[in-house]
């Protein structure tokens, strides 16, 4: 079968694939392939389409900094203007034929020979590049509870980020598996519309008040005719989220004022005192990921809502049993129990050095990378949205573009030093992740709770532990001098065909 030879395969069109597609183009790189699984870009924006599905980081600051958009019509966008926002970013910087859709990557190895890495997918295509770039993102794998009999129900039953729009809710006895980001949305969706919602919340969420409102047309107007306009907003708005980090990562005692407001938005819509106790949070407001409604809790609160905090023992055929023995004959189930965002990041087999598999080395050691980007043992291969660099308090798109520019950077270096690998130093890797894991241990984030931050081994392999600009600053250069390098001619003196020289 022909192998298609291309300078860089990215993995996933997203807003990671999206950014890095952009900036190759306008650095001089149009050598590159976007594969991507869906049918379309958009990434997480275009698989959840679950009522209500928005996003809880404001509009002007949930975009590109090289590419604002002054239409936004609220100031939290909703899922269908952050999708439409990919496709027109698509469009405008001519990725669509650098994209191939409904294609999934099954495989990617590594050839030590040549230096470059082999992509297989499942249509037959087969790439091979010096560089990969994997931007399938962290919450991209659906998660679903170990049940017992759960493939026993005889209803309809999907996981939040896999709606059935076929599966009409209207007036059904439904149940709602998770209390989480995507349940606060759905559940204000559609109660009014089901005959009776079970709502099975094993731990509540800390939910504030959302700042949300319409953005008038005068507004959007000045944002067209001043661009500078929306981009103070957007600096405003950025600070005003950093300010956050003080109680995640300096002090948690600062997080004592927020939960004062979470009591009062509690207390303010919960009358009934049973009802107000499920619902309270008994662990450190941003322990666990802190969230934004204006109307989870007048839905919690209302007549044809059951809020259930007993564990679930079984599933059957026709219902949902507690632990108490009480069976809930229901005609849904709505899984709402997020991804698997701590275990691993990739969705297909990779190996890298010697057939060393990534997913494999991550089960058994923990994910960990340098700078959440590159991994020793695997070169030329970067991860988007990798190890440690997810966000508890502003908005992933400032992590993304820091990335990008450091692998733009790496590129670069490459280029002009005739370089065809590169691979962090385990000593660099283990220094720095160390590091990492120090600072992790003061946060907020290991206060006690478990939350979906934590894998298996009680290790927080997901979240950044400091401000968003310490990460800009310490990936605004590349530093050759933390990597192993081999350059071109090294593999051609051995007499080896190189795809790139």
């Amino acid at each position: 079968m022909q192998v298609i030879k291309k300078k860089v395969v990215i993995v996933g069109v997203g807003f990671a694939g999206i950014g890095m597609g952009i900036h190759l183009k306008k650095n001089g790189i149009d050598d590159f392939v976007m594969v991507e699984a869906e049918d379309g870009p958009g990434g997480t924006w275009r698989v959840n389409t679950y009522p209500g599905a928005a996003c809880d980081v404001q509009s002007h600051l949930y975009s590109f900094s090289f590419e604002p958009y002054p239409n936004w019509s609220r100031m939290f966008g909703l899922q269908e203007e952050i999708l439409q926002y990919q496709e027109d970013c698509c469009e405008k910087y001519g990725l669509y034929p650098h994209c191939t859709f409904d294609t999934r990557v099954t495989h990617a190895l590594y050839n030590d020979d040549k230096g470059t890495w082999t992509v297989q997918t499942d249509t037959g295509k087969i790439y091979e590049a010096q560089f990969l770039v994997s931007g399938t993102g962290g919450l991209s794998k659906p998660a679903f509870p170990a049940i017992k009999g759960r493939e026993k129900f005889k209803g309809d039953s999907f996981h939040s980020a896999q709606w059935n729009h076929t599966v009409s809710l209207k007036g059904k006895r439904v149940a709602i598996i998770g209390s989480g980001a995507s349940a606060i949305q759905i559940v204000p969706s559609i109660v009014d519309e089901v005959a009776h919602l079970d709502y099975y919340q094993r731990t509540p969420s800390w939910v504030l008040p959302k700042p949300d409102r319409a953005i008038a047309n005068i507004e959007k107007s000045v944002f067209k005719a001043l661009p500078a306009t929306q981009q103070m907003m957007r600096g405003g708005i950025y600070a005003l989220m950093e300010s956050r980090g003080l109680g995640f990562v300096v002090s948690p005692k600062i997080m004592s004022v927020a939960k004062m407001v979470g009591i009062m938005h509690i207390n303010r819509y919960i009358k009934n005192p049973s009802l107000r106790g499920k619902v309270t949070p008994d662990y450190e407001m941003g322990c666990k990921r802190i969230l934004m409604s204006n109307d989870y809790y007048q839905a919690v609160a209302k007549e044809n809502v059951e809020v259930i905090t007993d564990p679930i023992d079984s599933i059957d055929e026709n219902g949902i049993t507690t632990v108490d023995g009480l069976q809930r004959n229901v005609d849904v189930i709505v899984y709402c129990t997020g991804f698997h965002a701590s275990e691993d990041v990739l969705q297909y087999d990779l190996k890298g050095k010697n057939g060393l598999d990534l997913n494999d080395l991550w089960v058994e050691n923990d994910p960990e990378a340098y700078l959440g980007t590159t991994v020793s043992g695997f070169p030329n291969l970067f991860i988007m949205v990798g190890p440690n660099t997810g966000l508890g308090h502003n908005s992933m798109i400032y992590m993304i573009e820091s990335q990008i520019n450091y692998i733009i950077k790496a590129i670069h270096y490459m280029d002009r030093k005739s370089v065809q690998t590169i691979d962090v130093k385990p000593a660099v890797q283990e220094k720095y992740n160390k590091e990492i894991q120090a600072r992790l241990d003061k946060t907020i984030w290991s206060s006690g709770c478990q939350s979906w931050y934590l894998n298996k081994n009680g290790k927080n392999t997901t979240l950044w532990p400091g401000f968003t600009f310490e990460y800009r600053v310490r990936t605004r250069l590349f530093d050759p001098n933390k990597y192993e390098k081999h350059k071109i001619k090294e593999f051609e003196a051995e007499g080896k065909k190189l795809a790139f020289a």
